[in-house]
């Protein structure tokens, strides 16, 4: 993957530099739902009082592609200025085809084999929301893609492909759902993109539930749970955070934030500040039987010295986190080997993922 990380002094602040306007999150002081409710206010197109608000607004729906102009543009792989497909961009290899924006645009016509057109995906399928606006024109989750790459996903899922029927030329497949590890509980089909984009999908899904709060419990989708605060469906939930996690925000994740911010007055705070997923569904992934089950505990944290205790009365798989995703620490405990040096790591907040074969919690330590 060619990621370019943020590095960041104090992991505590958990604020990434991505052109961010001064004040935009101030009042984003709350946690859980909360947490999620205040973000929506600060993202949404309703005067919420906020003081130095920034109101998002509606530019219809043929202002998507002036906007792809800017946020959607491959100057991160073969650099050539070209549309950036998720679908169809190999980050290291040669693409089997490129759109130049302007040339091949869907007009209705063509779209019977990959390379002819190209349009508009909307990540969360028009038919959740009755293709209505704003959510139809929102660039935060609309993105170009090949035309009949799009419509092999249809209106299905995002998941992890057990065995595929449709592979697309990047390796984009669709197939029914493994269930088994992070994505047990869904068997139907799913499509599942590359590695280099799960984390962008998946911001992008916590953005839309985020942005469009409100409106949820109106909205029938399978990854979705109906309610408000959640949102989403518990084996859903497990598949985005995992992506989110595998694979961390990227340089061209912030420049098309930027980018859209520009054109609609409002950003993805997923993307911003990547901690706000455990910080908003820390309840929803922490499966408090698991860890009876298991006997977990982990002691002390905040970590003040080099040793974190992790007693389980199982062998556990530990992953440490930082606020980024980016994954420092792998190693193993059980009820004898249950001690994890971490005095290299700087003073701030990490997120400890702990698996066996039954499952998996994700907690957060803090290191003074």
């Amino acid at each position: 993957m060619r990621h370019i990380y943020i590095l960041i002094a104090l992991l505590t602040t958990g604020i990434v530099s991505a052109q961010i306007p001064s004040g935009y999150y101030n009042t984003a002081t709350g946690s859980a739902y909360t947490l999620k409710t205040q973000l929506r206010k600060i993202i949404d197109n309703n005067g919420d009082g906020i003081s130095g608000e920034h109101v998002a607004q509606d530019n219809g729906y043929n202002a998507l592609y002036t906007t792809f102009l800017t946020s959607d543009k491959d100057f991160y792989y073969e650099n050539n200025g070209t549309l950036l497909d998720m679908y169809s961009e190999k980050p290291n290899g040669v693409d089997a085809y490129e759109y130049t924006y302007g040339v091949n645009q869907d007009d209705g016509s063509g779209g019977t084999a990959e390379g002819q057109k190209y349009n508009r995906e909307h990540i969360i399928p028009q038919a959740v929301f009755d293709g209505d606006s704003p959510m139809k024109n929102d660039a935060h989750f609309v993105i170009p893609s090949d035309k009949y790459v799009n419509a092999q996903r249809g209106d299905i899922p995002f998941g992890k492909v057990q065995t595929a029927n449709f592979t697309s030329t990047n390796g984009t497949k669709r197939g029914n759902n493994t269930n088994s590890g992070y994505s047990a509980g869904y068997t139907n089909t799913v499509f599942e993109p590359i590695d280099e984009f799960k984390g962008d999908i998946a911001r992008m899904y916590f953005y839309f539930v985020t942005r469009y709060e409100t409106s949820l419990n109106g909205w029938s989708y399978d990854m979705f749970d109906g309610s408000n605060n959640k949102a989403f469906n518990q084996t859903f939930l497990n598949i985005l955070y995992q992506w989110h996690l595998q694979d961390p925000v990227s340089q061209r994740e912030l420049d098309r934030n930027n980018a859209i911010y520009n054109n609609q007055n409002n950003r993805n705070p997923y993307i911003d500040h990547p901690e706000y997923v455990i910080n908003v569904w820390q309840s929803s992934l922490s499966i408090n039987d698991f860890e009876k089950e298991n006997g977990i505990s982990l002691y002390p944290n905040p970590v003040e010295g080099s040793l974190l205790y992790i007693a389980t009365t199982s062998s556990l798989q530990v992953e440490i986190y930082n606020v980024l995703g980016k994954k420092i620490i792998t190693t193993n405990v059980d009820s004898i080997k249950n001690k994890i040096d971490v005095g290299f790591l700087y003073s701030g907040v990490y997120l400890i993922k702990l698996s066996s074969d039954k499952g998996s919690v994700t907690k957060k330590i803090v290191k003074k």
